[in-house]
């Protein structure tokens, strides 16, 4: 009773002081009966009153501090604070880690970018909350991270982690008790002592291996991608842990690709499946484009003289003085859009199925499809109807920058009121594009050729036509509506002198 009650007394101040106590991170096993003098000392740096026990103190651990890295054995005590995957946007449950920014044993600065993930929506950054030193990451590149999951650990000051200790409940009796011994009950799960790097610790669940059963040749006894391959060659799991270590460093080379070698006789007739897991913007596309499937869709075609439009063109890059300015068809079709959208409302609408509602949208936030390395991605250029052709060209280069870069942030994705499909940027003459729900309507462009055409009077001359295909919800739109909006659209497009009368 006695001693529990001078742990009561002490555990405000001395529980910080217990991490002293952690298994230290090294392939050898922890002493678990320290001398008094150790115990005595280790309690010492707790305060003053800790001076007065002098008993043997048991090698406690806690579940939660076991650390597989090297680069922890020469932390300072402090608070070990855990960064979780913070919500990044509303209905997103996880996420794809991307990449790291930082490494284990690096010492990171508070609102630093430590990795890299991307959601069904946007790429984001990941930043501490704390200055410190990356004590473990625990997940690799490749891997989901759901919301609220632990990416790393860090180890921090005192000073830094009394707010984030003073959240938790102080540890009690109870509490006491559940910490146990680390060398009691060690299971296949533990990893106490194992030194090991993130890719080492992926290459040895690729192949089914238990760390705990690898002897490493490292130093300190790390656990190096030679003796886990070593180890899955003794098991039978893989032939040959030279070819495979080669395999593996080109992997890594490549950041992560599979290297498709150049077929030869002997592989000529030997192709395997491979099984590849949708994520980011094609786990959207796939859940988007399941749904827009149940619709009742209809589509209105018709072909649209871009004579005008390339001499407008023209004129603007003969004019153009900002190098980094790039004029192309585009903007004009969207400024064209936003003004055939002002006369016709329904089709910049959103359909509410459960309440049979239709919204009218009051701003014109114009989505462009856009094919990315990524996947299928569709930012909107917002509020069209109070912007330039000009403002529209520069924004639409930043998003396309973005896109490109995987940058693009939920801001720049959320909220669109109808799509533009630009398919003719990449070939075919027009396409049959499905909606991107909850909006009501959907077009798609096709290349800009020359055909012949023939006057009234059978005359055959030269003109640039683009076929477009506008895709429409039916249970909002109908064929007369879409087919009058489409010859508004047609005669801004034809006629861009008609433009100058309708700006505001």
């Amino acid at each position: 009773m006695m001693i529990g009650r001078r742990i009561l007394i002490l555990q405000k101040r001395s529980f910080s002081s217990v991490r002293r106590f952690l298994c230290p991170y090294t392939s050898q096993a922890p002493n678990p009966n320290p001398s008094p003098a150790q115990a005595s000392a280790s309690f010492r740096s707790a305060g003053s009153h800790s001076s007065i026990l002098h008993f043997n103190v048991p090698f406690i651990a806690v579940n939660r501090s076991f650390f597989s890295s090297h680069a922890v054995a020469d932390l300072p005590v402090g608070g070990i604070v855990d960064v979780p995957l913070a919500q990044t946007g509303e209905g997103i449950a996880e996420c794809e880690l991307l990449k790291w920014f930082v490494q284990e044993g690096e010492q990171i600065e508070e609102f630093q970018p430590i990795c890299e993930v991307q959601s069904d929506k946007a790429t984001i950054e990941i930043t501490s909350r704390y200055k410190g030193k990356v004590a473990q990451i625990l997940y690799v590149p490749g891997d989901i991270v759901k919301v609220g999951e632990t990416l790393l650990k860090i180890v921090v000051e005192e000073a830094q982690v009394s707010t984030h200790v003073s959240e938790n409940p102080t540890p009690t009796q109870e509490g006491l008790k559940n910490i146990k011994p680390c060398d009691s009950e060690l299971t296949k799960n533990d990893i106490c002592g194992v030194l090991s790097t993130p890719a080492v610790r992926n290459l040895a669940k690729q192949h089914g291996v238990d760390l705990n059963d690898v002897k490493g040749t490292g130093k300190d006894g790390r656990i190096l991608k030679e003796d886990v391959l070593q180890f899955a060659f003794q098991k039978g799991s893989i032939k040959d842990p030279s070819a495979s270590l080669t395999s593996a460093s080109r992997r890594q080379f490549l950041g992560g690709e599979e290297d498709h070698p150049h077929p030869s006789g002997e592989v000529l007739w030997s192709y395997e499946d491979k099984t590849v897991l949708l994520r980011g913007f094609q786990r959207t596309m796939v859940k988007s484009m399941s749904m827009a499937a149940k619709v009742p869709h209809f589509h209105y075609v018709d072909e649209i003289n871009c004579d005008a439009l390339a001499e407008l063109k023209s004129s603007f890059r003969n004019a153009n003085s900002d190098p980094g300015v790039k004029h192309t068809f585009l903007p004009t079709l969207i400024k064209s859009l936003s003004m055939a959208l002002s006369k016709y409302p329904l089709m910049n609408s959103c359909f509410n199925e459960e309440l049979l509602e239709v919204i009218l949208k009051g701003s014109h936030n114009i989505g462009i499809a856009m094919a990315t390395p990524s996947g299928l991605v569709v930012p909107n250029i917002k509020n069209v109807q109070s912007l330039s052709i000009l403002e529209i060209t520069k924004e639409l280069s930043r998003l396309q920058q973005l896109a490109l870069d995987n940058k693009l942030n939920p801001a720049d994705i959320c909220g669109g009121t109808i799509t533009l499909s630009n398919i003719g940027a990449i070939g075919g003459k027009f396409g049959s594009p499905l909606l991107n729900l909850p909006e009501v309507s959907i077009i798609a462009i096709g290349r800009i050729q020359k055909v012949p055409q023939f006057t009234d009077d059978g005359n055959i001359y030269p003109a640039s036509i683009m076929t477009v295909n506008v895709g429409a919800d039916h249970r909002v739109l109908d064929g007369a509506t879409v087919a009058r909006f489409c010859g508004e659209w047609k005669q801004f497009i034809e006629k861009p002198e008609l433009m100058m009368l309708h700006m505001k």
